[in-house]
């Protein structure tokens, strides 16, 4: 052949010999004879063979063309299988779903939003890898991305869910025995636990009313993963800068205090990025959908604490 195969063309074929006749398949397709007539002439032109036997009262298969009805009728019904299962995919969510998140905001906001997504869709699976370093959404096969703080340039595709405030934290025994006067003019003499991840950021923006610090940090511990760094922090070997989420339930339960409260810090943005696709699985969908709703609600308790 020297074009691809047309599929339309053996619909026409498939149907006229079910139906046997140009007539009566041009009824079931709602479209007229003559287009019939002219889609399955192009089809025996393309095949450099005849299938069909027309006469004025009945129309037959040759030879070629019941072998080729056999195997066009095995095609039409894989095709319409696989668009069937596709579409059915397309509506509802099915299979695996495999998303990436950084580990904090892992623990506290996605490993729930997880258990409302398979309370709600059972039938799910889900695939997860939290860990702070970016993974690649296309080499690694996965579906979504959560991304926290600032978005490099990226072919990907994002939708922002919310964002967080970043505090300074420290325990109470190390905030009670820092100077009276300390503030971020100070915080290179101060000890820090910082976090590898971040190795990017070598100076932090700290804003209060018209006011403006810019202030290089000096760890006295580094750790690669950000619960690492809470521990540290905990332990009271150091202070440490953290996305609110990550230590709400700590300051509430007074493990750990604010340090410098009244000034501020650049906020940062929670997405949700998605590897290039022109659509997007409902599996991938109801899943955003519940994150949303998740990032709303934990806005909303921030605002009422």
């Amino acid at each position: 052949m020297t074009e691809l195969l047309n599929l339309n063309r053996l619909v026409y074929f498939t149907t006229v010999v079910e139906t046997g006749s140009f007539t009566a398949a041009a009824d079931r397709l709602d479209v007229a004879k003559a287009v019939v007539s002219h889609q399955v002439g192009r089809l025996e032109q393309e095949l450099a063979a005849t299938l069909l036997r027309r006469t004025t009262r009945r129309v037959t298969l040759t030879e070629e063309g019941r072998l080729f009805y056999d195997r066009a009728a095995i095609i039409l019904r894989e095709a319409e299988a696989a668009y069937g299962d596709i579409s059915q995919s397309a509506a509802k969510p099915t299979g695996m779903l495999r998303l990436t998140a950084p580990l904090d905001y892992g623990e506290k906001v996605v490993a729930p939003t997880i258990a409302a997504y398979l309370k709600k869709f059972p039938k799910m699976r889900v695939e997860t890898i939290f860990d702070d370093a970016v993974s690649n959404l296309v080499d690694e096969q996965i579906d979504l991305g959560i991304r926290v703080g600032w978005l490099a340039d990226s072919s990907n595709l994002a939708r922002r869910l919310g964002s967080h405030e970043q505090f300074v934290v420290a325990s109470p025994d190390l905030a009670a025995g820092l100077p009276l006067d300390a503030s971020p003019r100070q915080a290179k003499a101060l000890p820090w636990v910082g976090n590898a991840q971040l190795r990017g950021i070598g100076q932090w923006l700290f804003s209060r009313e018209a006011e403006t610090v810019v202030a290089e940090l000096n760890p006295v511990v580094s750790c690669d993963k950000t619960p690492g760094v809470l521990s540290c922090v905990l332990a009271g070997i150091g202070l440490g800068i953290f996305p609110d989420y990550s230590v709400s339930d700590d300051l509430a339960r007074g493990r750990l205090v604010r340090v410098f409260a009244d000034w501020t810090l650049p906020s940062g943005g929670i997405h949700a990025v998605f590897p290039p696709a022109r659509f997007r699985p409902a599996k991938v969908r109801a899943f955003v959908d519940l994150l949303v709703a998740a990032e709303r609600r934990r806005a909303r308790n921030a605002v009422a604490g």
